[in-house]
C-alpha cells in the first residue's frame, strides 16, 4: 500500500509542476487585511538568462472587501547598476455589476495582472521589483491610506519561450 501511495504522491507532484512550464518566478507576500499607502512589497528576483526574454506580473489577492473597480499601483524595477524604472499602472478588478475579476472558487480572488512584455534582465546582478498601491477616491488629492480587501501582492516571471 506504501509503494502505491508513493507512486500516486509522485505522479500528482509531476503533473502539478509540469503544468506550468512556463514559470520561472512566482511568489507571494501577505500585506494583511489591508494593505497601507507606506507599505511597499519588495521581491529580489533570481538570477535570469541574459539571453532569454520573459513575460512580468503582478499578482493580488482580494476579497469582497475590496471598495474600488480598479487598483493603481507604482512598480519600480531596480536594475544591479541601481536605476529604477518606475511604471504608474491601472488594472480593472471589477465587473460592472461590482463582482470580482480574477480566479477562484471562494470569496478570495486571484488577479494575475499584466506589467512587462518580452523583458530582458542583460546587466549582471541583482534586480529587484518594489510595488505599492496608489488608489484615490474620485477628486481627492490624498490617496487611501489602507486599502481594504487586498491580502496578497506577488510577482510572477514567465518565461517566453
Amino acid at each position: 500500500m506504501k509503494i502505491i501511495n508513493s507512486i500516486v504522491f509522485v505522479l500528482l507532484l509531476h503533473l502539478v509542476t509540469s503544468c506550468d512550464k512556463k514559470r520561472v518566478f512566482d511568489e507571494y507576500k501577505s500585506v494583511g487585511k489591508s494593505w497601507h499607502k507606506d507599505s511597499i512589497v519588495s521581491f529580489e528576483l533570481p538570477k535570469l538568462d541574459s539571453k532569454k526574454t520573459y513575460n512580468l506580473y503582478v499578482n493580488i489577492r482580494d476579497n469582497d472587501d475590496y471598495p474600488f473597480n480598479n487598483l493603481f499601483l507604482i512598480v519600480s524595477l531596480e536594475q544591479p547598476n541601481k536605476k529604477i524604472k518606475v511604471d504608474t499602472l491601472e488594472y480593472q478588478m471589477t465587473n460592472p455589476d461590482g463582482t470580482l475579476l480574477g480566479d477562484g472558487f471562494t470569496d478570495i480572488k486571484e488577479s494575475k495582472l499584466f506589467y512587462k512584455r518580452k523583458e530582458s534582465f542583460t546587466l549582471n546582478g541583482i534586480y529587484k521589483i518594489h510595488i505599492k498601491h496608489a488608489v484615490r477616491e474620485t477628486g481627492k488629492i490624498e490617496g487611501v491610506s489602507t486599502l481594504d480587501g487586498i491580502t496578497d501582492v506577488g510577482f510572477r516571471i514567465e518565461s517566453t519561450e
